[in-house]
């Protein structure tokens, strides 16, 4: 279930009430209650889970899920005990269910519980806003015309700079995030459907671990259910992207414009040259490097340095740029060296 301090559960519907309202056909269990969604291996009895790719139906055999939406041609290796929902675009069926069953808090700074100040050490500037449950600890500035959203947690002696966005996120002790960041917003997930692109609710969170520093007008995008994770001590400069359920180890060094898609893994002491572009589903070991401008298509081990386009390991990269040089050479009819 999404965490409650960020998202509401809205009421509880039975299978026939939500195959009615997302297109679905209702396969077996109609009457079955469901009060939320969650992906395939955290799903619970009174969930809904999905599957649209063949290759977890492993993880489809485990589930716990009180329903299953799937295609036709998948109601077979559904789990006898789940409730199945038929549907030909199952994606975009899902996410119209979660948006039938949970919802974001939207800031009201009279609602109840209010936010929460350590002590009289917590600064807030001018025009800063805070959303209700929000909690602040000690030493910790909010700069002017911040906006924290409900829920937020805030750890001591952080620097929150002016006009930053903070929502969906659990922040630890001394982090400093500059002017003009948006943290927790939702990451990018659209599927197709027969009336256009849906997009996906984003159901999960962000946590910066204690010492990060996140620089100004960058943007971290909270978890699709699952979190994205940013870990101690990493250090990201200005204008860097950060998809969701991206998970970065301690120690990262990310220089500005750097650009990491969706679900990406980065280990510990990992460095990131400026304008470096990392793909989807990629996972980049312990102590690797990846040179400035490199477009990272595969999974790099660990202590590894990458350059170029498609990344490759930086001898065979420059092997290889210095051999194109070559031949453009000798086309321009360039003398040999």
């Amino acid at each position: 279930m999404p965490d409650a301090r960020f998202f509401q559960t809205l009421p509880e519907r039975t299978v026939d009430d939500l195959a009615a309202a997302i297109g679905g056909q209702v396969a077996r269990g109609g009457d079955r209650i469901i009060s939320g969604v969650a992906p395939l291996a955290k799903a619970g009895s009174a969930e809904l889970t999905f599957l649209s790719d063949r290759r977890m139906k492993a993880a489809l055999a485990q589930t716990r899920a009180g329903a299953v939406l799937l295609s036709e041609a998948l109601i077979d290796q559904a789990p006898a005990e789940s409730a199945v929902i038929v549907s030909t675009e199952v994606q975009a069926a899902w996410a119209r269910a979660a948006d039938l069953l949970h919802r974001p808090h939207a800031i009201d700074v009279s609602a109840s519980p209010p936010a929460w100040l350590e002590d009289d050490s917590v600064i807030v500037e001018p025009g800063a806003v805070l959303g209700q449950g929000v909690s602040i600890g000690r030493g910790t500035r909010i700069g002017a015309n911040a906006v924290i959203g409900p829920g937020v947690q805030i750890g001591r002696n952080c620097q929150i700079g002016s006009l930053v966005s903070l929502s969906h996120a659990l922040i630890g002790d001394r982090v400093r995030i500059l002017a003009g960041a948006r943290i927790g917003e939702a990451g990018f997930g659209a599927a197709p459907s027969s009336t256009g692109p849906v997009d996906i609710p984003q159901l999960g969170r962000v946590i910066l671990q204690d010492g990060v520093t996140v620089g100004a007008n960058t943007c971290i995008d909270r978890g699709a259910y699952n979190d994205t994770v940013i870990g101690e001590n990493s250090k990201i400069d200005n204008q860097v992207q950060i998809g969701h359920n991206v998970v970065i180890g301690r120690n990262g060094l990310l220089a500005a414009h750097t650009g990491i898609s969706g679900s990406v893994t980065v280990g510990d002491n990992v460095m990131f040259g400026g304008r470096a572009g990392i793909g989807d589903h990629i996972t980049i070991g312990e102590g690797a490097r990846v040179a400035a401008g490199a477009g990272v298509l595969a999974d790099i081990p660990p202590g590894e340095t990458w350059s170029g386009y498609p990344a490759k390991p930086l001898r065979q990269s420059l092997r290889e740029a210095i051999w194109l040089a070559k031949q453009a050479g000798k086309s321009r009819g360039e003398p040999k060296s």
